[in-house]
This record gives structure tokens, C-alpha cells and sequence, in this order.
């Protein structure tokens, strides 16, 4: 007997991550709304600077020509949410820089404020979470919790 399940005609891979997508969409919006950060919550957030919808600036596309992660903390402005993307004014080396970031771009999420983080693979992305730099934008001062706890990975195989 062979422990593989049949293949699914849905696709659940692509619902949940939607779903998880709609989880950054909400805490950004949130802080869009509040016109603040609450208490000491903080988020990196790594995306594909070269998917389809990503808007930054040339300099940093070509500094991080897979991907990158940015900070939201005390230097940011004018965050605005749509029902699929977000926009960001953040510094980088301090030169202010406008970044249109699909929700589909998106491969991590965290605040290590309270130790959870999101992670998942960018849509019609068929390869791992490639390593890469941190976008060092000003100023980073908290790092990202270790240890693995409260935090959600989505990474489901299709079968071929």
C-alpha cells in the first residue's frame, strides 16, 4: 500500500497562501489605519524584487535581483494598502525610495516583536527560498527569533 494520497483537483497550496497573503494585507492595513506601529511590533518582510507588479526603485532591483527583505519599524512613510499590494516610503543609505510590493511577491513575513513569522513560496515560483541579503534600509535594529516557534511555513509539493 503506498502512503501517497491522490492528487488533489483543488488547489489547496494556492488557497491557503492567498489566505496567508490576506493575513500581512490585514496587519498592514491596520497599521495604514492606526497611522502607527503598536507597542514594539515591528515586521521584515522578504519578497521577489523581480515579480510581476514589484515597483522599487532601479538601484535596489539591482542590488537584489532575486530578493529582498525590507523593515517596517521607525523610518517609513506613507503606507498605503490595496486589496492585493502595498506601498512603502522607506530609506535606504538615506536615500528615500517608493516600493510597490504585491501581496503574491511576498516569501516572508515576521515580527519579532512577538516571535511569529509567515512563510511561504511567491506565486509562480517553483524553486526554494533562495539566501540572500538583508535591503538594509535605515535603521534595522531588531532581529527575527531563531528558535522556530509560532511560526507558520506553507510548503506543499504538488505531485507530477
Amino acid at each position: 500500500m503506498s502512503d501517497a494520497g491522490p492528487d488533489s483537483l483543488i488547489p489547496y497550496d494556492e488557497i491557503v497562501q492567498e489566505a496567508l497573503r490576506a493575513v500581512v494585507g490585514r496587519v498592514l492595513g491596520a497599521v495604514e489605519a492606526a497611522g502607527h506601529l503598536p507597542g514594539e511590533h515591528h515586521f521584515y518582510i522578504t519578497f521577489k524584487t523581480a515579480a510581476p507588479g514589484v515597483d522599487i526603485p532601479r538601484h535596489l532591483a539591482e542590488r537584489f535581483p532575486d530578493e529582498m527583505t525590507v523593515v517596517i519599524q521607525n523610518r517609513y512613510w506613507d503606507l498605503k494598502v490595496g486589496p492585493d499590494r502595498f506601498e512603502v516610503g522607506l530609506s535606504f543609505n538615506q536615500m528615500p525610495s517608493r516600493l510597490q510590493i504585491p501581496f503574491a511577491a511576498i516569501t516572508g513575513f515576521v515580527d519579532p516583536a512577538v516571535n511569529f513569522a509567515l512563510q511561504f513560496q511567491a506565486q509562480a515560483d517553483a524553486g526554494g527560498i533562495d539566501d540572500h541579503d538583508d535591503a538594509e534600509n535605515d535603521p534595522a535594529v531588531a532581529e527575527a527569533a531563531a528558535d522556530g516557534s509560532n511560526v507558520v511555513s506553507v510548503d506543499f509539493k504538488r505531485k507530477k
